[in-house]
């Protein structure tokens, strides 16, 4: 999926990884790797991989569902919003032939023509090209919402020029609410409201001479959904507002429907992650009921949605790869993080990082990408997506259910110059078994890995 990022934000993440990086395996198991159905929620999963479908699997690993397209990311929608229907995903449909600040010319995920719902077997039922947008195209990236009402919310790029902006030309980001009939209904451009977002007076200033036009790259957009915090009469969080997440300016905030402008943000400017009392030591996450530090290029921020474990808290996935600004110090040793933040406090409730699976805090990164969701029997489903690792962990940390994406495919924006061979999912998401057509097949039988330290490549007699 990720495989057409921006070279400039891969090539920036990519020289955090260091060592890590070049610690990984040639060789490692694909498929599920780990599984014990009595302790993990058991659905579907689907995403979208660097072979450009969208693939639904079980937890068993078995392919059991194929759309040839890829999405930005691959959703597969709840049939509530579809008036019943059950199997329909969101999905990018046609590449724009158009060149422009930020894109790639033929490739869908950021030059997209027009996006798309599709039915179980793959007809378009639904589909948008972008009418009435500045561009004139989708130019969809990184999210989009169905909507109770039946219209469709549409995170997308607009280059253009802003005023006050040291480079010619910005990739600004832009939020569409799109009818069935394909009318843009609502919108809302982040360079409206710098001034709403926590920045200093310097920081403004260093990100209007950003040089990368890609100067905020929101990577997440959802409506806040009912919650307990606006039935106790706090109107930041009507469930009608939009939640949005900047990876390169380390904030999340909530964009008040009826006005536009920003009524709730966390970040930019947290306590720092690093202690230098001690040598620079890296502080993880801080414990429950403290205030959480600095997230750094967080991807998926959301709030839990009501009837889940946690419901109303904000859930992100940290992957503490460069960005801010100015950029933000990390960890020399250390990981990505999950993190569950009281909204109202900013205090944390619960976070995960690898040494939580008894294995050290390096082993769970991933510097761009990823997903983290909460599941109803109290287990989070995260995607390293870097990876193309998905795993779910019970509230102490261990690991219940592992799975690495065994879709491969050629990637040239990888921060060496030349196409490499790359398994990594942009996002992961549950779906329950009733959300597709009945009869779909599912396996859910156990699955209990080899001692690392006996696991061989079989040698040829």
């Amino acid at each position: 999926m990720t495989k057409n990022l921006p070279a400039a934000l891969l090539a920036a993440s990519l020289a955090l990884l260091g060592g890590t990086a070049l610690a990984n395996p040639s060789v490692f198991p694909t498929g599920t790797t780990v599984y014990d159905p009595a302790r993990a929620y058991n659905s579907y999963i689907i995403f979208s991989g660097t072979d450009e479908k969208t693939h639904l699997i079980d937890m068993d690993g078995n392919e059991v569902h194929r759309w040839e397209q890829q999405g930005f990311p691959g959703e597969l929608l709840d049939p509530a919003v579809t008036k019943g229907a059950r199997g329909h995903v969101l999905v990018q449909l046609e590449a724009s032939d158009k060149a422009g600040i930020g894109t790639v010319p033929g490739v869908k995920i950021f030059s997209n023509k027009s996006i798309a719902e599709l039915d179980w077997n793959g007809k378009v039922v639904w589909s948008w090209s972008g009418e009435g947008s500045p561009t004139g195209e989708a130019r969809q990236h990184h999210d989009w919402q169905r909507l109770a009402n039946g219209n469709t919310l549409v995170l997308a790029n607009w280059s253009h020029k802003l005023p006050g902006f040291t480079l010619p030309q910005q990739l600004d980001d832009v939020v569409y609410e799109v009818t069935p009939a394909g009318k843009l209904v609502w919108q809302w451009a982040i360079s409206d409201h710098l001034d709403e977002l926590g920045f200093t007076p310097e920081q403004l200033g260093l990100i209007r001479a950003a040089s990368t036009p890609d100067y905020f790259h929101l990577n997440d957009m959802t409506s806040v959904g009912p919650n307990r915090w606006f039935d106790a009469d706090d109107k930041r969080f009507d469930p009608d507002n939009v939640l949005i997440d900047s990876r390169n300016g380390d904030f999340v905030a909530i964009i008040e429907k009826k006005s536009g402008k920003v009524v709730w943000h966390l970040g930019p400017n947290l306590p720092p992650l690093v202690s230098h009392e001690a040598g620079a030591k890296p502080l993880p996450a801080p414990p429950a009921g403290e205030q959480v530090n600095q997230f750094v290029g967080q991807h998926d921020a959301h709030i839990i949605p009501r009837g889940l474990p946690g419901a109303g808290n904000l859930l992100l996935f940290d992957n503490q790869g460069a960005a801010g600004y100015p950029a933000a110090e990390l960890a020399t040793v250390g990981g990505s993080r999950v993190l569950e933040i009281d909204p109202t406090t900013g205090k944390v409730v619960w976070s995960y990082t690898a040494d939580k699976s008894d294995q050290p805090l390096w082993a769970f990164r991933s510097a761009f990408i990823s997903s983290a969701r909460r599941l109803p029997n109290g287990n989070t489903l995260i995607d390293e997506g870097m990876n193309g690792r998905f795993f779910q962990v019970t509230p102490q940390g261990e690991i219940v259910w592992e799975y690495v994406s065994p879709y491969f495919a050629k990637t040239a924006a990888a921060g060496s110059g030349k196409p490499v061979t790359s398994n990594w999912v942009y996002r992961a998401q549950p779906v329950p078994y009733d959300w597709v057509p009945p009869g779909t097949a599912h396996a859910e039988k156990p699955v209990t890995p080899p001692a690392l330290g006996s696991f061989r490549v079989p040698v040829e007699p």
